[in-house]
């Protein structure tokens, strides 16, 4: 202690400092309590109950916690191995975490979405399924972005529909046909669509792996069982009616602008290439800006709403500003003949008037529905037998509150993300898809969500909810999440409650 108390800076604590070594030293005369956890009825389960009960005030643990430090037991590395190749996607603009990667190396070694299935295998078996789990992975990322344009981690919806399709890759030989990759990426669309992976996740994950298994298991069985469960697969113009980057859709709609011929205003090239540099990244374009159509007194989901929405590069949308389409709808026809077309503008100069504005938004939607049967269509190869069926009635999705919607708020929830990244504590879910466990229907958007805790399937879940009504709260708290209003609030939270040292 002598070298601390010579340096005056340190003096004002010197004392808090001494009673935490105190306390540190005291741990070694305390009878520690050591409880022996044995018995074929231990499941995975019940061992992690027994351990956060008898460590009620230390750190929780998870399923996948548990599993994992089994893992660890036996291949020390593993740990380190996984989240060196969680790195590389990140770098690549998706972030997943230690318990996603674990579930598609299950999946590929044992055909279950449970981490009990993991128990028994040897860390042989581990190395070898995460090897061949990453390579899947990666391929999966590739088509993905590659076919369906969704290449950053915002638009990436459905991922835990990614453990079903490294399951499939792993129980085929050969290489793909054109066919059969855009049947799985298909699949892939729909379950993120329809919220198949919003609900019971594991559960879901477990009735499509099973669909893959046996004799008359594969693709067009996982596509019937989706079919079963959802309905009709068709996209129907009040499917865009949502609103906010938290909607369902949002992704759709990116995703159309990367694998159609949309093409930029500004440059007039097509959006589907990969731009090079920061100010070519495409960003959310307002057709019509905010702040006019709050000045004529228009509410919030109408003025985010994905009808409103396009992607341009930085530049462009930094060159039209705030003016109106029937200012800069013109110019941008005249320099290049088809650009707004190829965006979903409906033609009419009628409609590019801000006192038409929810007849333009009803429009554009159904310009927007039918691009989308159209792709759909292109991935089944007008192989139409899979869009058919009954047309589900669509919910008024503009009654599902909350969700992020401005670029300054989603900069700085990532920035907040970033932040609880940085104390070694999981990263939030941007834009929270809160929906029904059982069918899926999308209930709200949560601006930043812990579902299952900071403390993963233990602790209390978690929202942060930035400039959202007093019924979206509401519906976050009945929910059972704990909910925060303000960035401040939550640190002081996180100091103090999970960190366990007071807020700075």
């Amino acid at each position: 202690m002598a070298p601390l108390s010579k340096q005056p800076e340190l003096a004002p604590k010197f004392g808090d400092y001494v009673g935490k070594l105190a306390r540190l030293l005291s741990v070694k005369e305390v009878d520690l309590h050591v409880e022996e956890v044995t018995g074929a009825d231990k499941t995975l389960d019940v061992v992690v109950d027994i351990f956060n009960r008898v460590n009620s005030g230390g750190t929780k643990l998870s399923k996948g916690d548990l599993a994992l430090a089994k893992i660890c037991s036996e291949w020390p590395e593993a740990r380190d191995t996984m989240k060196a190749k969680l790195k590389e996607w990140d770098s690549a603009g998706y972030c997943f975490n230690l318990d996603w990667l674990l579930r598609s190396v299950n999946t590929v070694l044992t055909g279950e979405a449970k981490f009990q299935f993991l128990h028994d295998k040897s860390a042989e078996e581990i190395q070898d399924a995460l090897k061949r789990a990453t390579k899947h992975i990666d391929t999966c990322l590739n088509l993905i972005s590659g076919r369906l344009g969704l290449d950053h981690d915002q638009v990436f919806f459905g991922r835990f529909g990614v453990p079903v399709m490294v399951r499939y890759l792993d129980q085929r030989s050969g290489p793909m046909d054109e066919k059969e990759r855009d049947k799985l990426l298909f699949w892939f669309v729909q379950a993120g669509m329809w919220g198949r992976f919003s609900g019971s996740t594991e559960g879901f994950i477990d009735q499509d792996l099973a669909a893959l298994e046996g004799p008359d298991g594969g693709l067009d069985k996982l596509l019937e069982q989706l079919r079963l469960w959802h309905g009709g697969l068709r996209v129907e113009p009040e499917h865009f009616t949502s609103w906010s980057l938290g909607a369902r859709f949002y992704p759709v709609l990116y995703m159309l602008t990367r694998m159609g011929e949309a093409r930029d205003w500004g440059t007039g090239l097509t959006l589907k290439a990969n731009l090079l540099g920061k100010r070519n990244q495409l960003e959310v374009h307002h057709i019509f800006p905010k702040a006019q159509l709050y000045k004529r007194k228009f509410k919030r989901p109408e003025v985010n709403a994905l009808g409103n929405f396009c992607f341009l590069t930085k530049d462009t949308n930094l060159v039209i500003g705030d003016r109106l389409p029937e200012q800069y709808f013109r110019e941008i026809e005249k320099a290049h003949p088809g650009a707004l077309a190829s965006q979903w503008i409906p033609t009419d100069p009628r409609l590019w008037k801000i006192e038409n504005y929810l007849e333009f938004l009803e429009v554009r939607k159904s310009l927007l529905a039918a691009e989308a049967n159209r792709l759909m269509k292109e991935l089944l190869h007008n192989d139409t037998r899979w869009l058919s069926g009954p047309r589900v009635s669509v919910q008024s999705t503009l009654a599902v509150g909350g969700g992020i919607s401005s670029e300054e708020e989603e900069e700085q929830l990532v920035a907040l993300n970033d932040w609880i990244n940085s104390q070694s504590l999981p990263r939030g879910i941007l834009a929270y898809d809160f929906s029904d466990a059982v069918t899926g229907e999308q209930k709200a958007v949560f601006d930043l969500a812990w579902p299952n805790g900071i403390q993963e399937e233990l602790s209390q879940p978690v929202a942060v909810l930035l400039n959202e009504t007093a019924e979206i709260v509401a519906i976050a708290s009945q929910a059972g999440y704990r909910c925060f209003t303000t960035i401040d609030d939550f640190k002081r939270y996180v100091n103090t409650e999970i960190i366990g040292q007071e807020a700075h």
